[in-house]
């Protein structure tokens, strides 16, 4: 069963109102975040957006992607709120579009409740998939881990119980390919500890400290994901 894991605290939510003021500073410094990044060679990166968000809330982050040398574009898939398994096929059929145009597997960033569709397609099509960087991404301790829990399941219509049965049944099958997870534990959303994966074979953590709403333009996150998404880390 999934481990029990108490949601952030009401300080870290409160402080949550801090992202205006990061995407700000990340406005800010982008010239020299670009300047200074590990550039790209045109390869595909699929951008996947929080719950309740959509290719909106990624495009600085696609942007920057572009602009140092990657060729990224948003899931396409309008609001992240359906069920996982009602937005997985959509995603496949982006990532097979973007794999057919550049003929090379596909890097998948997924942002919070992006993240974990972006493991759902690696773990079911490895063969697609060159690595999955996720940022605030939960995967373990269920709705509970998240101070917007509640509204996930209203959302959703399954119950936390029925979620986790999910999760554990797809999980007998592991992602083989590489994980990159950026975390903060400064996260007013989703317990920080809810974003250490124990179990996948090749996986790696790197700690930001910041906002989860602000997370899709941090600069630590900005700074991070050109080395991430290179096959070097």
């Amino acid at each position: 069963m999934t481990e029990p894991i108490s949601p952030p605290t009401p300080l870290l939510r409160l402080m949550e109102a801090r992202a205006g003021l990061e995407a700000t500073q990340l406005l800010l410094q982008l010239p020299i975040l670009r300047f200074m990044a590990k550039r790209g060679q045109g390869e595909p990166v699929l951008v996947l957006p929080g719950f309740m968000a959509d290719d909106s809330s990624t495009i600085i982050l696609r942007q920057f992607l572009n602009s140092i040398g990657y060729k990224s574009q948003g899931w396409g898939q309008g609001v992240n709120v359906r069920g996982m398994m009602d937005h997985l096929p959509g995603v496949l059929a982006a990532v097979r579009e973007l794999h057919d145009e550049y003929r090379q597997k596909v890097r998948l960033v997924g942002w919070s409740r992006g993240g974990i569709l972006s493991r759902e397609i690696a773990r079911d099509h490895p063969e697609l998939i060159e690595r999955v960087v996720t940022i605030g991404s939960p995967v373990k301790g269920g709705v509970g881990a998240s101070s917007i829990g509640a509204a996930v399941v209203r959302q959703i219509g399954l119950t936390p119980e029925e979620m986790n049965q999910l999760l554990h049944v797809r999980q007998r099958k592991p992602i083989t390919v590489p994980i990159r997870s950026i975390y903060s534990k400064l996260d007013g959303v989703v317990a920080w500890r809810a974003c250490i994966d124990e179990t996948s074979p090749d996986v790696k953590h790197f700690e930001t400290r910041g906002t989860h709403i602000a997370m899709g333009a941090s600069v630590e996150v900005f700074r991070l994901l050109p080395k991430l998404l290179t096959a070097e880390r």
